[in-house]
């Protein structure tokens, strides 16, 4: 058991997990894809991802549909697929403009994606990497 937890630990550190405040600085940083602007996507369900962050306790377990460019791509970490996706809303300084999203799908660092997927909220995956928002269960559209 003691293994196990080990070893996840070591693979969380390895992608460096942590949207709200990086737990090691330098590690796992999303890359440059220049100046993202994607258009919104349709839709009821439809959010920007600045919405969803902003207005994430009154998303909580509600789907959302949301289009983005794939910013940082992680496969296989705990049996899904974590990406980052920004669409130009937002801001960095308040960590409004990226979105974690957690899916089986694969994607590619600058594909234009929309995602489905569930709002869940106060997501903590133990040692620091803790969530205030994340997409879960998502399906992926390129």
């Amino acid at each position: 058991m003691k293994l196990s937890v080990a070893i996840l630990l070591m693979l969380v550190i390895s992608i460096g997990w942590a949207a709200d405040k990086p737990a090691h600085p330098g590690v796992g940083k999303a890359v440059d894809v220049g100046d993202v602007k994607v258009p919104k996507a349709n839709g009821p369900d439809a959010r920007t991802v600045a919405e969803i962050v902003t207005k994430r306790i009154e998303l909580k377990d509600k789907t959302v549909l949301v289009r983005g460019k794939v910013v940082k791509y992680t496969p296989e970490v705990m049996g899904k697929n974590w990406i980052h996706l920004r669409d130009g809303s937002g801001s960095a300084a308040d960590n409004t403009h990226d979105v974690l999203v957690t899916t089986k799908d694969q994607a590619k660092i600058g594909d234009v994606v929309v995602v489905k997927g569930i709002v869940h909220t106060d997501r903590d995956f133990g040692s620091g990497y803790s969530y205030k928002v994340l997409v879960e269960e998502a399906t992926l559209q390129k």
